[in-house]
Protein backbone atom coordinates (compact mmCIF):
# COMPACT_ATOMS: atom_id res chain seq x y z
CA UNK A 1 0.00 0.00 0.00
CA UNK A 2 3.12 2.15 0.73
CA UNK A 3 4.04 1.99 -2.29
CA UNK A 4 0.53 2.89 -4.28
CA UNK A 5 0.78 6.40 -2.07
CA UNK A 6 4.21 6.74 -3.14
CA UNK A 7 3.56 6.19 -7.26
CA UNK A 8 0.10 8.05 -6.80
CA UNK A 9 1.75 11.44 -4.87
CA UNK A 10 4.46 11.13 -7.05
CA UNK A 11 2.85 10.54 -10.29
CA UNK A 12 0.14 13.79 -9.49
CA UNK A 13 2.67 16.24 -8.23
CA UNK A 14 4.80 16.16 -11.26
CA UNK A 15 1.86 16.12 -13.23
CA UNK A 16 0.28 19.13 -11.60
CA UNK A 17 3.34 21.41 -12.14
CA UNK A 18 2.45 23.77 -14.27
CA UNK A 19 -1.17 22.65 -14.85
CA UNK A 20 -3.96 25.13 -15.08
CA UNK A 21 -5.08 24.23 -11.05
CA UNK A 22 -1.61 25.50 -9.91
CA UNK A 23 -2.20 28.42 -11.76
CA UNK A 24 -5.26 28.97 -10.36
CA UNK A 25 -3.59 28.45 -6.94
CA UNK A 26 -1.15 31.60 -8.28
CA UNK A 27 -4.03 33.75 -8.72
CA UNK A 28 -6.27 32.84 -5.41
CA UNK A 29 -3.38 33.76 -3.59
CA UNK A 30 -2.31 36.88 -5.40
CA UNK A 31 -5.82 37.88 -5.34
CA UNK A 32 -7.13 36.74 -2.04
CA UNK A 33 -3.70 36.81 0.42
CA UNK A 34 -5.32 34.53 2.67
CA UNK A 35 -3.30 30.81 2.24
CA UNK A 36 -4.90 29.55 5.03
CA UNK A 37 -8.75 29.20 3.54
CA UNK A 38 -6.84 28.41 -0.33
CA UNK A 39 -5.06 25.30 0.75
CA UNK A 40 -8.31 24.08 2.68
CA UNK A 41 -10.16 24.75 -0.37
CA UNK A 42 -7.55 22.81 -2.54
CA UNK A 43 -7.63 19.98 -0.01
CA UNK A 44 -11.35 19.94 0.05
CA UNK A 45 -11.37 19.86 -3.69
CA UNK A 46 -9.42 17.73 -4.24
CA UNK A 47 -10.57 14.95 -1.81
CA UNK A 48 -14.14 15.17 -3.51
CA UNK A 49 -12.98 15.05 -6.85
CA UNK A 50 -10.30 12.40 -6.48
CA UNK A 51 -12.82 10.39 -4.43
CA UNK A 52 -14.86 10.65 -6.83
CA UNK A 53 -12.27 9.47 -9.61
CA UNK A 54 -10.82 6.53 -7.14
CA UNK A 55 -14.65 5.17 -6.99
CA UNK A 56 -14.69 4.82 -10.60
CA UNK A 57 -11.40 3.27 -11.06
CA UNK A 58 -12.13 0.98 -8.28
CA UNK A 59 -15.70 -0.14 -10.20
CA UNK A 60 -13.66 -0.35 -13.64
CA UNK A 61 -11.63 -2.88 -11.83
CA UNK A 62 -14.34 -5.11 -10.58
CA UNK A 63 -16.40 -4.96 -14.08
CA UNK A 64 -13.63 -4.96 -16.76
CA UNK A 65 -12.01 -7.91 -17.52
CA UNK A 66 -7.96 -7.77 -16.44
CA UNK A 67 -7.27 -8.59 -19.94
CA UNK A 68 -9.20 -5.74 -21.29
CA UNK A 69 -8.02 -3.67 -18.37
CA UNK A 70 -4.57 -4.13 -18.87
CA UNK A 71 -4.66 -2.91 -22.43
CA UNK A 72 -7.46 0.19 -21.66
CA UNK A 73 -4.95 1.46 -18.79
CA UNK A 74 -1.88 1.06 -20.58
CA UNK A 75 -2.88 3.36 -23.36
CA UNK A 76 -4.54 5.73 -20.52
CA UNK A 77 -1.03 6.31 -19.41
CA UNK A 78 0.23 6.99 -22.51
CA UNK A 79 -2.05 9.82 -23.58
CA UNK A 80 -1.72 11.05 -20.11
CA UNK A 81 1.95 10.86 -21.23
CA UNK A 82 1.39 13.29 -24.11
CA UNK A 83 -1.13 15.07 -22.62
CA UNK A 84 1.42 16.24 -20.11
CA UNK A 85 3.41 18.04 -22.75
CA UNK A 86 0.47 20.17 -23.52
CA UNK A 87 0.66 23.19 -21.16
CA UNK A 88 -2.71 24.21 -19.82
CA UNK A 89 -4.43 27.49 -19.60
CA UNK A 90 -6.36 29.20 -17.25
CA UNK A 91 -10.29 29.78 -18.43
CA UNK A 92 -11.47 32.88 -17.99
CA UNK A 93 -14.59 31.52 -16.23
CA UNK A 94 -12.60 29.95 -13.12
CA UNK A 95 -11.51 33.97 -12.80
CA UNK A 96 -15.22 35.51 -12.75
CA UNK A 97 -16.63 32.13 -10.65
CA UNK A 98 -13.85 33.06 -7.76
CA UNK A 99 -14.64 36.86 -7.41
CA UNK A 100 -18.48 35.58 -6.55
CA UNK A 101 -17.65 33.51 -3.90
CA UNK A 102 -15.64 33.93 -0.50
CA UNK A 103 -11.88 32.42 -0.39
CA UNK A 104 -12.77 29.15 0.52
CA UNK A 105 -15.86 28.45 -1.73
CA UNK A 106 -14.17 30.34 -4.69
CA UNK A 107 -11.09 28.11 -4.41
CA UNK A 108 -13.55 24.59 -3.93
CA UNK A 109 -15.84 25.30 -6.68
CA UNK A 110 -13.03 26.63 -8.79
CA UNK A 111 -10.32 23.90 -8.08
CA UNK A 112 -13.56 21.10 -8.45
CA UNK A 113 -14.55 22.90 -11.50
CA UNK A 114 -10.95 22.47 -12.67
CA UNK A 115 -10.09 19.37 -11.89
CA UNK A 116 -13.09 17.82 -13.93
CA UNK A 117 -11.55 15.74 -16.52
CA UNK A 118 -7.74 17.10 -15.96
CA UNK A 119 -5.14 14.84 -16.47
CA UNK A 120 -4.55 14.26 -12.49
CA UNK A 121 -8.22 13.12 -12.15
CA UNK A 122 -7.63 11.10 -15.12
CA UNK A 123 -4.66 9.77 -13.46
CA UNK A 124 -6.72 8.98 -10.32
CA UNK A 125 -9.27 6.79 -12.34
CA UNK A 126 -6.80 4.84 -14.00
CA UNK A 127 -4.15 4.46 -10.73
CA UNK A 128 -7.24 3.71 -8.63
CA UNK A 129 -8.30 1.02 -11.98
CA UNK A 130 -4.45 -0.46 -11.66
CA UNK A 131 -3.53 -0.59 -7.98
CA UNK A 132 -7.44 -1.88 -7.53
CA UNK A 133 -6.29 0.28 -4.04
CA UNK A 134 -8.78 3.41 -4.43
CA UNK A 135 -8.21 4.73 -0.83
CA UNK A 136 -4.27 4.71 -1.22
CA UNK A 137 -4.61 5.83 -4.42
CA UNK A 138 -6.90 8.62 -3.48
CA UNK A 139 -4.56 9.52 -0.67
CA UNK A 140 -1.47 9.75 -2.57
CA UNK A 141 -3.25 11.99 -5.58
CA UNK A 142 -4.23 14.59 -2.91
CA UNK A 143 -1.33 14.71 -1.28
CA UNK A 144 0.34 15.12 -4.69
CA UNK A 145 -1.82 18.01 -5.61
CA UNK A 146 -1.06 19.59 -1.85
CA UNK A 147 2.57 19.22 -2.40
CA UNK A 148 2.11 20.92 -5.86
CA UNK A 149 0.32 23.59 -5.07
CA UNK A 150 0.86 24.54 -1.37
CA UNK A 151 3.85 26.07 -2.32
CA UNK A 152 2.46 27.81 -5.63
CA UNK A 153 -0.08 29.74 -2.92
CA UNK A 154 2.83 30.71 -0.50
CA UNK A 155 5.59 31.54 -2.79
CA UNK A 156 3.56 33.06 -5.65
CA UNK A 157 4.41 33.40 -9.20
CA UNK A 158 8.53 33.81 -8.39
CA UNK A 159 8.43 29.95 -7.82
CA UNK A 160 6.75 29.37 -11.60
CA UNK A 161 9.32 31.53 -12.99
CA UNK A 162 12.20 29.62 -11.83
CA UNK A 163 11.05 26.28 -12.12
CA UNK A 164 11.64 24.91 -15.56
CA UNK A 165 8.27 23.53 -16.88
CA UNK A 166 9.72 22.30 -19.68
CA UNK A 167 11.71 19.85 -17.95
CA UNK A 168 8.98 19.10 -14.99
CA UNK A 169 6.67 18.52 -17.74
CA UNK A 170 8.94 15.67 -19.82
CA UNK A 171 9.44 14.28 -16.47
CA UNK A 172 5.80 13.36 -15.92
CA UNK A 173 5.20 12.70 -19.12
CA UNK A 174 8.04 9.97 -19.08
CA UNK A 175 6.96 8.62 -15.62
CA UNK A 176 3.23 8.10 -17.38
CA UNK A 177 5.17 6.88 -20.32
CA UNK A 178 6.90 4.24 -18.24
CA UNK A 179 3.29 3.16 -16.48
CA UNK A 180 1.90 2.62 -19.13
CA UNK A 181 4.69 0.36 -21.22
CA UNK A 182 4.62 -1.12 -18.17
CA UNK A 183 0.77 -2.21 -18.18
CA UNK A 184 1.21 -3.08 -21.32
CA UNK A 185 4.26 -5.69 -21.12
CA UNK A 186 2.03 -6.94 -17.77
CA UNK A 187 5.31 -6.11 -16.18
CA UNK A 188 2.75 -5.56 -12.93
CA UNK A 189 1.28 -8.77 -13.09
CA UNK A 190 4.56 -10.55 -13.07
CA UNK A 191 5.97 -8.80 -9.83
CA UNK A 192 2.84 -9.68 -8.18
CA UNK A 193 1.64 -5.49 -8.07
Amino acid sequence: MFEVLLISTGVVALAEIGDKTQLLAFILAARFRRPRPIVLGILAATLVNHGLAGALGAWITAHVPPEVLRWVLGASFLAMAMWTLVPDEIEAEEGRAARRFGVFGATVVTFFLAEMGDKTQLATVALAAHYGAPLAVVAGTTLGMLLADVPAVFVGERLATRIPMRLVHAVAAAVFALLGLATLLGVGARLGV
